[in-house]
């Protein structure tokens, strides 16, 4: 029973460690993500907006609500970028996300 017991532990740790490691990519995403939007919107406090983007992500479940600040945000400054492109730069920037966080 000691092996079943240790596999189950090994898998718990692993699932534990997989889940930071996807919360720490989003986040990370998210702040590169602001940083990408705040230069489109000619922010000069490029950091902020990106905490702010960050911040955005726990309104709800999903990244749906960082794509609808940004949007909102590109729309009221007349920047032309569609909810598409938004998540396209979002799946770019996960992959960047993750090689940041693995190669630290």
């Amino acid at each position: 029973m000691t092996g079943m017991q240790d596999r189950e532990k090994a898998f718990e740790a692993k699932f534990a460690l997989d889940e930071e490691l996807r919360f720490k990519s989003e986040a990370r995403r998210n702040k590169l993500l602001g940083l990408w939007a705040a230069g489109l919107l000619g922010k000069s406090d490029a950091e902020a907006y990106a905490k702010e983007v960050v911040a955005a992500d726990f309104e709800e479940a999903g990244h749906e609500d960082v794509v609808r600040k940004i949007k909102a945000d590109f729309d009221a400054a007349g920047v032309a970028q569609s909810e598409e492109q938004i998540r396209v730069r979002m799946l770019e920037l996960l992959g960047e996300a993750i090689d940041q966080i693995q190669n630290k």
